[in-house]
């Protein structure tokens, strides 16, 4: 573990745990730190086809540590300033990484907690789970990019309502309006995981990374822009797993994209 961190990789899969449980795996500066650390590592390994976030204990994340930033007093808005650029950078580092991430939320989300659990591309919700924004409650704006994500992943108007209101919103809730994939009873959300994390990553994961891509791209570009890069995502794709995939087709088996 590093400073609230546990990062563990085996069979091509990466394992990132907020490990803080007994303060709801609450951010401070060193798990920030940590977290860049290890979005790095999931970035450049090539060994690494799928990422996986999760909690320990009960929380999936609290969001910002509110001791700690009690304790900064006057010099709150350099703490803050500093806290959110080096968990922005983590941020960054696994939206736009090549590779899948599967989220397992594995309890309450709130805050900067919150923004990470809207960051997967598969996110697999425990029914003990809720989600709040919680940032009005002690007088702050969203962060972790949850202004960015919950109008692309619920529209505009009820991401006004989720984080001008603070309404806390139920499992069932949040897989209904479209915040989260799956909602899983407790008892499987991990066997639930593993195999939804095994399949990312026996799936072709250069051509996963291009189409998590063009999805991101696509709010900011114009039809024929998109068209475009379509086009180019493709050639290069045809160049790499798809050429296993056609043989496994045409072979009638299951392709093997490790290594292809």
């Amino acid at each position: 573990m590093q400073d609230g961190i546990d990062f563990a990789v085996s069979d091509g899969i990466a394992r990132i745990t907020l490990a803080r449980p007994d303060v709801g795996n609450a951010i401070d500066l060193p798990l920030a730190r940590a977290l860049l650390s290890a979005a790095i590592a999931c970035e450049t390994d090539a060994a690494i086809r799928c990422v996986v976030l999760n909690g320990q204990g009960r929380l999936f994340c609290a969001g910002g540590d509110v001791v700690a930033m009690r304790e900064a007093g006057d010099k709150l808005p350099l703490m803050l300033t500093e806290l959110m650029a080096v968990f922005h950078a983590a941020v960054s580092r696994l939206a736009r990484m090549p590779k899948p991430l599967l989220v397992l939320v594995n309890g309450p989300a709130a805050g900067a907690g919150f923004s990470l659990a809207m960051l997967g591309d598969v996110v697999l919700s425990s029914r003990s789970a809720h989600y709040t924004a919680a940032y009005g409650a002690i007088g702050l704006t969203a962060d972790g990019g949850l202004s960015w994500l919950l109008p692309r992943l619920v529209g505009l108007r009820k991401a006004q309502e989720i984080i001008l209101t603070n309404r806390r919103i139920k499992a069932e809730d949040a897989e209904a309006i479209g915040l989260v994939t799956r909602t899983v009873d407790d008892d499987a959300l991990i066997d639930e995981s593993n195999a939804a994390a095994t399949a990312l990553a026996n799936a072709p994961v250069a051509a996963l990374g291009a189409a998590r891509a063009l999805l991101k791209e696509s709010y900011e570009s114009g039809l024929e822009t998109q068209l475009d890069r379509e086009l180019r995502s493709m050639a290069v794709a045809a160049d790499l797993e798809a050429r296993e995939g056609l043989a496994a087709f045409f072979a009638k088996r299951p392709p093997v994209f490790r290594g292809a």
